[in-house]
């Protein structure tokens, strides 16, 4: 019998690779933004804090909350992750970077942070062909 290799495990570093590639710049955008509009940053103790607690930053969340539930997937050992459970996580990563100026406030964010950084733009095509990537296989 000739089966195809589970790409389980290696489908959903890739997404976890992505996402943290693609939440980085999103969170340099907004980091640039927020000390130009509000105040400096002083330190990465500051900062942390302002990521996890700051309204400012709460949009990224969604991207934090992903990443920490494939890497939660990825390290269960007595139960390792399916392909049903990869699809589904792939399809909810695919869900976030879709910019909007009318959507849901993620949408809306993402759209404000691509128009005002360059990087952001370039970071999202990544993300887009990460995406084509594991729809490849």
């Amino acid at each position: 019998m000739n089966r195809m290799p589970d790409l389980t495990r290696p489908h959903l570093i890739a997404l976890r690779n992505g996402l943290l590639r693609w939440h980085k710049s999103l969170l340099d955008a907004e980091r640039a933004a927020y000390e130009r509009d509000v105040a400096r940053i002083e330190s990465s103790g500051q900062y942390l804090q302002l990521v996890l607690g700051d309204p400012w930053f709460a949009w990224l969340r969604e991207i934090s909350q992903l990443i920490v539930i494939v890497d939660e997937t990825l390290a269960r050992k007595k139960e390792p992750a399916t392909p049903a459970e990869a699809t589904c996580l792939i399809a909810k990563a695919r869900e976030l970077p879709v910019p909007s100026e009318t959507g849901p406030e993620f949408a809306r964010r993402y759209e404000e942070a691509m128009q005002r950084d360059p990087a952001v733009v370039l970071a999202h095509g990544e993300m887009m062909r990460v995406f084509a990537e594991l729809a490849k296989d």
